[in-house]
């Protein structure tokens, strides 16, 4: 009987287009939403294309790392690199689970980090009048103007995502707690949530309802030219181009029909609505997207640095004249204190610092004039005024007082020598 061999572990490098696209169609058949399946398919194409443009030695950590320098080079935002690098981390994992993989390379480009994101991009928000402008120029008597009033009242009124509007049909909208509402609406991410509908919105909708003859299914239909309605629904298509005709109408530009979600949020939130309740509203797993809806991360339309006025023209300028209570002495203008900059800053340096040309005595009565002589001027207590110990500061023994020299300096009472 001879030796048997022992196969040799070999494990794959390098992947073909073939096997490629076998590993694609796994990550595709293994996410359940549309949505999802869509923006993977896309971004696993664009890395494909990229990967197939020249000829790779392996599927690695490096050619990963590379293909999110290219990413960059392109000055795409920090959300759609990060979303394209997790398409190829799928595809990783999905060869290496089909054997088409080494699965220490699979680890490796699971270590690739995506890109830090500094900041959110800001969005767009439309005023209480802006919106009543955009609806204002959807009014009209046909089917088709009566579908986009009631289109942009439900975006503007319940918060609506444009899959969440197209896919929405008449048996949803029932009646809880004397409230019409969207009863268990299924949303992004399978999360289901109740949107209540006010009642302007309401009013526009049965009015679309009415005139379409909706009787079931989805409410809004395509609209003929004729004004014929047909179809069994439309596309989200459709709500881009309602949305971006009637905000050019109103003299809007760049108006996405998300940024009608947002300016839902903002208007609940300026009228006095609760964050919690507003979170609820749009389904935000997190209340911290709920706050970025809001924009209060920053406010653009009445920002803190407003309130800061250092403007000085045509304000009076402060002026009074004070005698000390000093009796025998020539009476010290004090003027108004004239602040100076201070060139070092820090803690400090706190304290501002005056002017010495511009220092005032303070209003001690136990305080004389020194004649000058060959000493420097000075202050020093008068020998008939007594004080305690407390408010004095200084030393019995006649020396000058501290406080007051430092205070007050060289050169503030007038030289009174013949």
């Amino acid at each position: 009987m001879g030796k048997q061999r022992i196969k040799p572990n070999y494990r794959r490098r390098v992947l073909r287009l073939p096997d490629l696209d076998h590993c694609k169609l796994a990550v595709l058949n293994s996410l359940g939403s549309p949505a999802s399946r869509r923006v993977y398919e896309y971004a696993i194409d664009q890395f494909i294309a990229w990967y197939c443009s020249e000829p790779r030695l392996a599927f690695n950590r490096i050619v990963v790392v590379r293909y999110r320098m290219y990413l960059e080079s392109r000055h795409l935002a920090a959300n759609t690199i990060n979303q394209q690098l997790a398409a190829v981390r799928r595809l990783a994992h999905e060869a290496a689970d089909s054997g088409l993989l080494s699965p220490e390379l699979a680890a490796g480009i699971s270590r690739v980090k995506g890109v830090k994101q500094l900041g959110f991009r800001s969005g767009n928000w439309l005023s209480a009048e802006q919106s009543s402008a955009v609806l204002q120029h959807s009014c009209g008597d046909g089917l088709r103007a009566k579908r986009d009033y009631a289109m942009l009242a439900m975006l503007f009124g319940c918060g609506f995502r444009r899959s969440e509007l197209v896919g929405l049909e008449l048996d949803e909208i029932q009646m809880r707690q004397g409230h019409w509402a969207v009863v268990d609406l299924i949303g992004k991410g399978g999360h289901i949530r109740t949107v209540p509908i006010p009642q302007w919105v309401k009013a526009g909708l049965d009015q679309w309802i009415v005139a379409a003859k909706v009787t079931e299914g989805r409410i809004f239909r395509r609209v003929a030219r004729a004004g014929k309605v047909w179809g069994k629904g439309i596309s989200q298509n459709v709500v881009w181009y309602v949305v971006k005709t009637c905000c050019q109408r109103a003299g809007l530009e760049h108006i996405a029909p998300h940024d009608l979600r947002r300016t839902c949020a903002k208007l609940c939130h300026t009228n006095g609505g609760e964050l919690e309740q507003i979170q609820f509203l749009l389904k935000h797993v997190s209340v911290q997207t709920t706050e970025r809806y809001l924009g209060c991360k920053q406010n653009l339309g009445h920002p803190v640095n407003d309130l800061i006025d250092l403007r000085t023209e045509g304000r009076p300028q402060e002026k009074y004249i004070k005698y000390a209570p000093v009796q025998g002495s020539t009476p010290i203008e004090k003027a108004p204190r004239q602040w100076i900059e201070c060139g070092h800053g820090g803690p400090d340096h706190d304290q501002p610092v005056f002017d010495g040309k511009h220092l005032s005595l303070p209003e001690r009565t136990d305080l004389v004039e020194v004649r000058k002589d060959h000493r420097s001027q000075s202050l020093r207590r008068c020998p008939g005024a007594r004080t305690s110990r407390s408010d004095s500061g200084s030393t019995e023994d006649g020396q000058p007082d501290p406080a007051v020299v430092g205070s007050v300096g060289i050169g503030t009472l007038p030289d009174r020598t013949p």
